[in-house]
């Protein structure tokens, strides 16, 4: 503020002395201003080892400051400079610009200071250790205007009573005994022993934003607020001032945090730069800055573990930074933390984990895991209920444990371990934990902060209450931990009101946390509060004339509620006598009353104290009549919201009452006449005289003025200064001409303005009568303005009205801090003022009166907090020597009133002793709900009642009437029915009119549509309802309970209310089991078996075509010819195809014969080899059979078929109740058709009666007729009568028997399906007991089924991952088999080759050893690879055959002497076709070694990544043992769970044979429930496993047997191989004369090689010889038309010839006949000559032309594409002439 300000005065730099501070000049104004100065950095930057003395008198040091805003303390010289500081420092601060950009966030990493790279080194200056800085000359001070003779210490602060409890962190502990806490503008370290309390103040006077504490508690750092402001570290317990850190951010700290080792500290700041600044604080350097985030930031913290990480959070954001070492030096780099699926929240609490994670609270009460920048998991209770309800404030890693505090008041511990390694286990990224142990401090709690400190070794925890207290914490959570325990309390938030006792030290406080609190501020100390349902918004002490003494208050609540509380000593008080530990003073509710419907805003006494008036925003003004009981004597209206209310002094003749509303309004009433109101009907007071004021705006004319006449004030000093020159040039002698002067533009005056919006009225007070000054905020502010009501008002609309005052007295320095509220001391002497700023102002009044030259000096001194500290009460003491100041920021400040030695020691607060017999007064009726009626809502209640009483008494009487006047009516309609018929009148003939009748029916006929339309609505809800309740409960029966009784006896027998069952459970009952079935590796291996089995038969080489029978094919299938060599070709395939295909049947008969040898070896069994129903027998016999585990035992291993999980559970539920519902319908059914057969007979019975009853009646009927008729009977009619009577009586007894009869039966299957009914109700208790016991499975299995899941779920992938493996083995395998296969034909191919050169060569060949040389010969072949992206390229290899063949030796013997011989020439007297067909041969070798190289190599690499996976297969195989040990356990563990289980098992007593001594034993602990079915076959299975036995031993007997014969055999056919072996040998010694090949023979009948290059030499000869012929044709053809063309073109030569020589003969003719006559008889020889040179050159025209031709014939024969035209000779000039 002080900043803002001083640019408007002069600057009071040139008078203010200078200061020497270690890093920058400043002078006691700029520090006010947070520290920015005018001078160069680089003087910022350097330690100055001189001082500058100080002012030596007083007026200079006055000077300074004069009109300065006030200066609040600097930072003078530190003392021992000289000694303190050595040599100079590095630049520790460089430009502030170089750093920050604002409004714009930075990127993740931000740089270290840059420094300049040619800067010449400076020797770096270290400050020492024992520097200290002088507190006095750091502290703010009061300003006082200049010469104004106000003493600096008019006011000292004696006490602090309130607490900023909502400010973050603000509660630290220095030591067991000492807490650190902000209130305002001080710190406070108060001594919990001692009850202590000393202050720091703040250096700028701009505030304090954050405290922090160093590790080693030695020291503890203060954050200010302001312009620049500073972070000063303090020493503890001297309290002196260590270090000052400087350009840490713009406004203020937030919060500052030291690091693990205390040497270095991290701050961050608030709006507009939040710079986050890294410090060496102990020399005053900033190490690392960068901008933390666009928005709030709460919190910063080092990591404990690694210190060069930090972390931020704020205002919905989490960020991790790390100091990085970069090649350009240190820097912060940061990385935001990204919620993903999580909503997003402002973090206020978390705590860095040892392992670099982060855990951190949210708005909702969850914890959330941080990991590389993202949640890994959110952590919440079982149930998914949060870990505190309500934000998670504070997070603390205390030895090995998660300390928590939320908002809820709840403390709770977490086991560190389960939340380090937590990781979600489904898509909702959540964890349900249960803690370890919680505390909850107390109702109404909400809980912000904690420390830690040890109390004689044991762990203590200070705990910050946001709801207004300080709490004493014991977290050990033993046997002896204390409850907590509260230290202090104090108000919650915003302080509302205050007022101070009339009669003694004594001030009352409320605030909206629904306390009244009273306080001794002699004692400092809080005497007593009271709560109530709603929180307090006003508060004013009744005056001595209202109670002498002082012990009663009035109160105004948010709910419109105004409370009368009176004080009194309980000491006093009878039934205390005698009692210890009674409280100093209590207070106690006289009267509850509620004038308003809104908050009250203002209450006050008259001045006669008769009359009490309450103000409110509901716009109207209360007015009570001050008795023993205070009684409402009306209200008035207002026209805006009030905002305070103040009464005539006595001074003034009359009683008036000025009120003052929030949107510019004052009015001023006379106070009313107790008694004169009329109440009756409202207490509203319409003729109360009043007078408004409407505040008019004119801040803008008055800063026009201003302008005016600064513009004039110019005008004529620049005039002055002229004339002054004129003068001055007059004197020298000079003349001086006037020009005219042009005049100068003008900049255009202020607007007037007039804020849409009037400006509130913050407060006033009556100056005369009719007179009152008001202080406005918004636009207005700045002013004091003295205002009058108008004497002759003319009654105008308030609304309407523009007044404006009529003084105005400008008030310095406050147009954006105005005056809040304003009160005087008793004696009028002292005006306090308290500003929006939390400063307090005194202004001293001479002459009692205010003007601009009362109100120009003044005291001024910051107290609460800047920002959010407004003053919102400032009273003095009922004798002025104390003065009591509240604020919005929670704190309550008590001061003397000038120097605190006038102050005698035995004052002290006397608290006002009750009123006699007051403990025998019933306590007052409160008023707690907030929805009460108000005074005057109640009186209309009232009279809206009594006049509604009225109307129904009305409607009442009428009624009485109508229902006299119906009944003499009904009187007269009985009359007129006891009339005879003829005498009766008619129905109609009542009726006087019958419009009458149709309108009241029309009407009643309206009025039912109408309540029909009325109740519409609830009809169709009720309805709906009506519906719903049928689906729910009526819609879903299938049978209701309906009883069936017996006709001859008392039983019955009753259905099953039976709900209809779903389709869904018969659908579950059909389906096959769906569980999820776990695939063992047994299973899967058996698979692999046969899949092995079946990739090897697919691998096997099937006897087909080979590569020759191919070629033959593609030769049969070329097209023939029919000339003579074409049929010749025919005639030779023919030969080879015969010879082909016998080699074809004798090798297809070898390899049937391989195929079935391969088979029967395949059917051979290995030694290991055993068969699969004998495995399936050992199986079931392993699992039948041997020493059997109860499923209680700890190895029991539950069979696969036997696990159960929920999915089947349920499938089990379902099918019980599917069965138990077929039971009951059953059985229902059976019900139901006897009841049907029931009702079948009663007709049938009831018809037969009502015969018997018709007979008996027409008997009845006649004689009544006769004796209508009077006639006598006859005897035939009388015997006809006993006829029928006899008739009768025979057919009732049949039907009586009947009856009987279908009544006993109906009563015997009744019975008999009771006694089903019953055998059924024990099955269905029965099923019942094990529906409860498998829905209890079923829920611990569901609490097993996710941890399950997931062990099957990796036990699945296991396998999963080994059947890919396996499948890769087995595909690696049949790829090697493949491989080997193809090198066997390769090999055989190899074989053949050889073969076929060996038959090629022939009998006693001369070149048979050269020519095998030359097939044998290494060569070294062109071979070209293609790589990806490149050309391709030609590179040479050199092939070596690996072939193990038997011509390898001879290959290797024959290599040396490669170089001997020449293989490109054909030798002498050697077969060309022969060594044609060698090379031919030999390339074939070369290709059948490179491949059979290239599959060896292929063999090689399969073999090695058959190895690797092979041993992948081992590690998986491992894991999955591992895999399904842990789920073997888990399941053992869930059958354990379900053992625990109790199943109710109904036996009767014979079944029970478990009996000791003959008795049952009280304990069945050890008895085993089975069935007798089981039991039974346990010991016929004894018997049969005896048989069992005995046949396994016969059999094996036979089975040895058998394998000795078998044995026995294999030896004698054995001995027959042998023998037709040696037999075949020696035949083929005889006929071939050596041991030779068969197979081979046989295949190598024919040479096909040879015979098929034969065929394609053939075959291109004869193509050849066509080709041949063809272009002989066409050379005839072009010949042909060559000769023609030339034919052609020769005859028109010879014409051109003839027709030039006629043109040349002519033209001669003509020359000659011109120039001689007869001279062609002169030159017959020149013709001569012409003609035979011209036949020369024809002739060799010809012969080129012919040349030429031959030339084209020549390339025509050899295929060569163009023909050139012949070249023409240059024509000949003479040839020409």
């Amino acid at each position: 503020m002080g900043g803002r300000l001083g640019h408007e005065k002069e600057d009071p730099a040139k008078d203010s002395p200078e200061v020497a501070v270690p890093g920058e000049e400043f002078n006691q104004h700029e520090f006010a201003n947070g520290g920015k100065s005018g001078t160069s950095k680089d003087a910022e930057a350097e330690l100055v080892s001189e001082k500058v003395p100080e002012p030596s008198t007083e007026e200079e040091s006055k000077s300074s400051p004069s009109k300065e805003l006030p200066v609040e303390g600097g930072i003078p010289p530190p003392e021992g400079e000289e000694e303190g500081i050595e040599k100079s420092v590095e630049n520790s601060e460089s430009d502030s610009s170089s750093f920050m950009q604002e409004d714009v966030e930075e990127p993740e990493g931000a740089e270290k200071h840059p420094e300049p790279k040619h800067k010449p080194e400076k020797l770096e200056k270290k400050i020492s250790e024992t520097f200290f800085y002088n507190y006095e000359d750091l502290c703010s001070r009061p300003f006082v205007t200049s010469d104004s003779g106000i003493p600096s210490n008019l006011l000292v602060l004696i006490h602090s009573f309130g607490y900023d409890c909502t400010r973050q962190a603000n509660l630290q502990v220095l030591d067991s005994q000492t807490l650190l806490y902000i209130a305002g503008n001080q710190l406070v370290l108060l001594d919990m022993k001692a009850k202590y309390q000393s202050y720091l103040r703040s250096s700028s006077g701009g505030g304090i934003g954050v405290i922090t504490v160093h590790p080693s508690k030695q020291y503890f750092a203060v954050g200010e607020k302001g312009r620049k402001p500073n972070i000063i570290i303090y020493e503890y317990p001297s309290l002196r001032p260590y270090r000052i850190l400087r350009g840490g951010t713009e406004e203020a700290y937030t919060f500052a945090d030291f690091n693990h080792s205390g040497t270095l500290l991290a701050s961050v700041g608030s709006s507009p730069d939040y710079m986050l600044t890294v410090w060496d604080w102990k020399q005053e350097k900033i190490v690392l800055r960068s901008k933390a985030f666009s928005q709030d930031v709460y919190k910063v913290t080092f990591s404990l573990e690694n210190e060069e990480q930090l972390t931020t959070s704020g205002t919905g954001h989490i960020k991790f930074w790390k100091m990085a070492h970069t090649f350009t030096g240190l820097k912060l780099q940061g990385a935001l933390g990204r919620f993903g699926k999580t909503a997003v929240t402002d973090i206020i609490g978390y705590v860095e984990l040892p392992d670099g994670k982060v855990i951190s609270g949210s708005e909702w009460g969850n914890l959330l895991l941080w990991e590389g920048g993202l949640i890994k998991v959110e952590l919440c209770r079982t149930g998914r209920r949060p870990c505190h309800s309500g934000p998670v404030n504070q997070l603390v890693l205390d030895e090995g444990e998660l300390v928590t505090a939320g908002g809820d008041g709840y403390v709770r511990v977490w086991d560190f371990e389960t939340i380090d390694t937590a990781d979600s286990v489904d898509d909702t990224g959540l964890l349900e934990m249960e803690h370890m142990n919680e505390l909850l401090v107390g109702k109404n709690v909400n809980l912000s902060f904690m420390m830690k400190i040890h109390d004689h070794g044991q762990p203590v925890w200070y705990a910050q209450d946001s709801n207004g207290a300080i709490w004493k914490l014991d977290l050990t959570f033993s046997n002896v931990t204390h409850d907590p325990e509260c230290l202090f309390t104090f108000h919650s938030g915003k302080i509302e009101a205050m007022d101070v006792s009339p009669v003694t030290y004594l001030m009352a406080t409320t605030a909206l946390d629904r306390s009244v609190r009273i306080y001794d501020f002699i004692s400092n100390c809080l005497l007593t509060e009271i709560k109530f349902k709603q929180g307090g918004t006003a508060l004013t002490w009744a005056p001595r004339v209202v109670n002498p003494k002082g012990g009663l208050i009035a109160v105004g609540f948010e709910d419109g509620v105004v409370r009368i509380i009176e004080i009194y000593d309980p000491q006093g008080l009878t039934i205390f006598a005698g009692r210890m530990n009674i409280k100093k003073a209590e207070m106690r509710l006289k009267q509850a009353f509620k004038p308003h419907t809104a908050v009250v805003t203002a209450l006050a006494y008259e001045r006669n104290g008769e009359v009490l008036a309450t103000g409110s925003k509901d716009k109207t003004v209360f007015f009570f009549a001050v008795e023993d009981k205070y009684e409402p004597v009306g209200f008035i209206d207002v026209p805006g919201p009030v905002q305070a209310l103040q009464w005539s002094p006595p001074s003034h003749a009359q009683s008036m009452l000025l009120v003052l509303c929030e949107n510019g309004f004052a009015l001023e009433v006379i106070g009313p006449m107790l008694g004169e109101q009329d109440t009756v009907s409202t207490y509203q007071i319409k003729d109360l005289p009043r007078r408004y004021f409407h505040f008019c705006s004119i801040k803008s004319r008055i800063k026009r003025e201003e302008e005016i006449e600064l513009r004039e004030k110019k005008k004529q000093e620049k005039e002055k200064a002229r004339l002054e020159w004129i003068k001055k040039q007059e004197e020298m002698g000079k003349e001086v001409e006037e020009e005219p002067e042009e005049p100068e533009k003008e900049e255009p005056l202020p607007p007037f303005y007039i804020p849409e919006e009037p400006s509130p009225i913050l407060c006033g007070f009556y100056s005369a009568p009719g007179k009152f000054w008001l202080s406005l905020g918004g636009y207005d502010s700045g002013f004091l303005y003295h205002c009058s009501f108008s004497s002759n008002d003319q009654q105008k609309d308030p609304e309407n009205r523009q007044d404006e005052p009529f003084e105005v007295v400008p008030m310095e320095y406050t147009d954006d801090n105005p005056i809040q509220r304003i009160s005087f001391c008793i004696s009028k002497l002292l005006m306090f003022c308290g500003m929006k700023d939390g400063g307090v102002r005194v202004y001293p009044l001479q002459d009692k009166e205010l003007s601009v030259d009362t109100l120009d000096r003044y005291w001024s001194f910051n107290i609460h907090d800047n920002d959010y500290g407004q003053i919102q009460g400032i009273y003095s003491s009922y004798d002025d020597r104390f003065l009591v100041t509240c604020g919005a920021d929670g704190n309550i400040f008590t001061f003397t009133i000038l120097s605190p030695e006038d102050i005698q020691k035995e004052l002290r607060a006397k608290v006002p002793s009750p009123r006699r017999e007051l403990e025998k007064e019933k306590a007052a009726e409160d008023i707690e709900d907030p929805n009460a009626y108000s005074i005057e809502n109640a009186k209309q209640k009232k009279e809206y009642d009594q006049i509604m009483k009225a109307a129904e008494d009305k409607k009442n009487e009428k009624r009485q009437k109508l229902a006299a006047l119906k009944q003499e009516f009904l009187h007269l309609l009985q009359k007129n029915m006891e009339l005879p018929k003829h005498m009766q009148l008619l129905r109609e003939q009542f009726e006087m009119d019958h419009r009458i009748c149709e309108e009241m029916n029309r009407q009643t006929a309206q009025r039912i549509q109408q309540v029909q339309k009325e109740l519409a609505w609830e009809q169709e809800k009720h309805q709906i309802g009506l519906q719903k309740l049928q689906s729910r409960f009526r819609d879903m029966l299938e049978f209701d309970t309906v009883v069936v009784h017996a006709m001859g006896s008392n039983h019955q027998i009753s259905t099953y209310r039976l709900l209809a069952i779903s389709e869904k459970y018969y659908k579950v009952k059909k389906q096959s089991q769906a569980g999820k079935k776990r695939v063992t590796k047994y299973d899967w291996k058996g698979k692999e078996v046969e899949q092995r089995r079946e990739t090897l038969k697919e691998t096997i080489p099937v006897a087909g075509v080979t590569e020759e029978e191919m070629e033959v094919e593609k030769l049969k299938k070329k097209t023939q010819s029919q000339t003579a060599a074409a049929r010749l070709l025919e005639n030779q395939l023919e030969k080879i195809r015969k010879i082909v295909e016998k080699a074809d049947k004798a090798k297809a008969k070898i390899m049937q014969r391989k195929n079935e040898w391969e088979e029967l070896l395949k059917s051979k069994p290995s030694d290991n080899y055993e068969n699969p129903k004998d495995i399936q027998e050992i199986k079931m016999a392993q699992e039948n059979m041997g020493d059997f585990k109860l499923k209680t035992a700890t190895n029991y291993k539950i069979p696969e078929h036997m696990r159960m999980n929920a999915e089947k559970k349920k499938i089990q539920l379902a099918s019980l109740e599917v069965v138990i519902h077929e039971k009951k319908l059953n059985m229902n059914k059976w019900i139901i058709s006897l009841r049907d057969l029931k009702e079948m007979d009663t007709p049938a019975r009831a018809s037969s009666v009502r015969s018997m009853r018709t007979m008996s009646s027409v008997v009845s009927v006649q004689p009544r007729v006769f004796e209508i008729e009077k006639a006598e009977p006859t005897e035939m009619d009388q015997e006809a009568l006993k006829k029928e009577r006899i008739k009768n009586i025979y057919l009732q007894e049949t039907l009586i028997k009947r009856i009987n009869e279908l009544v006993v039966t109906f009563d015997a299957e009744l019975r008999l399906l009771r006694h089903q009914k019953l055998k059924l109700d024990m099955q269905m208790k029965c099923a019942d007991l094990r529906h409860i016991t498998w829905f209890e499975e079923l829920l611990l299995l569901k609490n097993f089924e996710k941890h399950e899941d997931i062990l099957q779920e990796r036990v699945n992938s296991l396998i999963s991952e080994e059947e890919g493996m396996q499948w890769k083995l087995n595909n690696y395998l049949a790829q090697m088999e493949d491989k080997k296969s193809e090198i066997a034909k390769l090999q055989e191919r190899e074989k053949a080759l050889y073969a076929t050169f060996q038959a090629s060569l022939g009998e006693n060949n001369n070149f048979a050893s050269f020519l095998t040389k030359v097939l044998k010969k290494k060569i070294r072949r062109v071979k070209k690879k293609e790589t990806e992206g490149e050309a391709d390229e030609e590179e040479e290899s050199e092939e070596e055959s690996d072939d193990e063949s038997s011509f390898e030796s001879d290959e290797e013997d024959s290599g040396s002497e490669d170089e001997v011989f020449d293989d490109s020439v054909c030798p002498k007297n050697c077969d060309e076709a022969l060594f044609e067909n060698t090379l031919q041969l030999r390339e074939k070798r070369l290709d059948i070694e490179e491949a059979l190289a290239e599959e060896k190599k292929v063999i090689d690499n399969l073999k090695k990544e058959y190895d690797a996976l092979a041993k992948k297969v081992k590690v998986v195989e491992a894991s999955l043992d591992t895999a399904e040990g842990a789920l073997e356990a888990y399941q053992r563990e869930k059958q354990q769970r379900v053992n625990e289980l109790h199943v109710v098992v109904p036996l009767k007593l014979h079944q029970v044979e478990y009996l000791v001594n003959g008795e049952l034993p009280s304990d069945f602990c050890q008895a085993l429930v089975f069935t007798n079915q089981s039991l039974e076959y346990l010991q016929q299975r004894i018997m049969v496993l005896q048989h069992e036995k005995t046949d396994q031993r016969e059999l094996y007997k036979k089975a040895r047997e058998q394998h000795k014969q078998l044995i026995r055999d294999k030896r004698e056919m054995e001995i027959r191989i042998e023998r037709l072996q040696e037999n075949c040998n020696q035949l083929m010694m005889m006929k071939f004369g050596r041991v030779v090949n068969l197979e081979a023979l046989q295949t190598l009948s024919i040479n096909t090689n040879l015979e098929e290059l034969k065929v394609k030499i053939m075959e291109k000869e004869q193509l050849q010889a066509q080709e041949l012929k063809m272009w002989e044709e066409k050379i005839l053809e072009q010949r042909q038309r060559l000769m023609m063309k030339m034919k052609e073109n020769t005859s028109k030569l010879q014409q051109i010839n003839r027709f030039c020589l006629e043109r040349q003969g002519l033209e001669t003719k003509l020359d000659t006949l011109q120039s001689k006559l007869g001279a062609e008889f002169q030159g017959p020889q020149k013709a001569d000559l012409q003609d035979r040179e011209r036949l020369i050159m024809l002739v060799q025209l010809q012969a080129q032309e012919a040349e030429v031709l031959k030339e084209e014939i020549t390339l025509l024969r050899r295929k060569d594409g163009r023909i050139f035209p012949p070249p023409q000779p240059p024509p000949s000039t003479d040839m020409l002439n």
